[in-house]
C-alpha cells in the first residue's frame, strides 16, 4: 500500500519501487516478492483496474476519492482478478484492515462495499 501511495503522491516509477523494495530488508523475501508483484499487477493493468473501479464504485468518482482509499482499492481489485490462487476473504479481509489502518474512520466500510461488489461480479468464488 505504501509503494502505491508513492506512486500516487510522489510520482514514483514502479521501477524505483522495486529496486527499493528489493533493498527492504524489514520485510521478508515472501512479503517482498509478493508486494513487488502486487506493484506490478497494479501499474502492467492500471486501465482495466480503474475500470473495474469505476464500474463498482457507485455515485463516486474514483479520481475524488482519498488516494489512501484508492490505493487499497486498486491493491484489492489487482488481487481479485489476477490472484485466483488467494481466497476472495482473505483479499478483502486484509484490504479491509490496511483501510482501518490508513483511511479514515469510513474507510474500512467502504473498501469492504467496493471490493464485495468487484468480487461477486468478477470472481466465481462468492464474496
Amino acid at each position: 500500500m505504501r509503494a502505491l501511495y508513492r506512486v500516487e503522491v510522489v510520482g514514483d516509477g514502479p521501477a524505483d519501487l522495486a529496486r527499493e523494495m528489493a533493498s527492504d530488508e524489514t520485510v521478508t523475501e515472501e512479503v517482498r516478492g509478493y508486494a513487488q508483484r502486487l506493484v506490478a499487477l497494479v501499474a502492467d493493468h492500471a486501465e482495466e483496474i480503474d475500470r473495474v473501479l469505476s464500474e463498482a464504485l457507485a455515485r463516486w468518482d474514483l479520481a475524488r476519492l482519498a488516494v489512501t482509499d484508492r490505493c487499497v482499492l486498486r491493491m484489492g481489485t489487482a488481487e481479485l482478478l489476477y490472484e485466483p490462487e488467494v481466497p476472495t476473504r482473505v483479499i478483502l479481509d486484509e484490504a479491509i484492515e490496511i483501510a482501518k489502518r490508513y483511511g479514515s474512520g469510513e474507510s474500512g466500510r467502504f473498501v469492504n462495499g467496493v471490493l464485495d461488489r468487484v468480487a461477486r461480479e468478477r470472481r466465481e468464488e462468492p464474496a
